[in-house]
């Protein structure tokens, strides 16, 4: 009974935030055998991204976006969205949060186009309509301008990435608020430029996965 009590007595003395009881050791860190699910994310964005970008610059004279609906969904959605939920046990924060958020930004995009979904007829004029996708495309310009300070002094191929990504979504929310053409093409230029290093990210970090890999692709990691 007394080396019950005692044994009590160790542990709340040492129950502050972050303590061990006494006499425990901290447990070492095992190395994840959780594969980088990186470039599954970064290829699916990029790929979305190039698609969308392409009818967006009117390529072999395609005006209308929605064939990208299920891409958006299923690719840069829901494959996007498994990428960062397989980051959190890594432990990579900004991964997780990345590719989570992105992914839940195709799927929402997607749902915009999707008739059944009573979000375009929802709006009584073009210019309303107009001004409402602006409003959603520059709360993302401002979501992905926060995810440049943490990899600020961390990757310099991901502060290139989403410094393009976040110009293109200003355009593309620049167009919609004018409704000038020219503007959302020059986002589409800009969006298709985001696609390329976004598989230039892709590439090298599936060859840093390979055990004998060709080639090296740098992406500026600090060390």
């Amino acid at each position: 009974m007394s080396t019950e009590k005692h044994d009590i007595e160790q542990i709340s003395v040492s129950n502050e935030p972050g303590a061990l009881p006494k006499g425990s050791q901290p447990r070492p860190m095992r190395p994840s055998r959780i594969a980088n699910a990186g470039p599954a994310g970064i290829f699916s964005f990029a790929s979305t991204t190039f698609i969308l970008s392409m009818f967006n610059v009117n390529a072999r004279g395609i005006h209308t976006p929605n064939i990208v609906v299920g891409m958006a969904a299923f690719t840069g959605g829901l494959l996007q969205f498994i990428a960062g939920m397989w980051e959190f046990p890594r432990g990579n924060v900004f991964g997780a949060t990345a590719f989570a958020s992105y992914g839940c930004f195709w799927m929402s995009y997607a749902l915009i186009f999707i008739p059944g979904s009573g979000i375009l007829s929802a709006y009584s004029s073009p210019q309303e309509l107009g001004n409402a996708i602006g409003i959603y495309l520059i709360t993302w310009m401002m979501v992905t301008l926060l995810f440049i300070i943490p990899v600020v002094r961390r990757n310099v191929s991901f502060v290139v990435l989403l410094s393009i990504l976040a110009l293109a979504f200003a355009l593309l929310a620049a167009g919609s608020f004018t409704g000038m053409a020219n503007i959302t093409k020059a986002g589409g230029i800009v969006g298709i430029i985001v696609a390329l290093v976004a598989y230039y990210i892709g590439v090298s970090e599936m060859l840093e996965a390979e055990t004998r890999p060709i080639m090296r692709l740098p992406r500026g990691v600090y060390n």
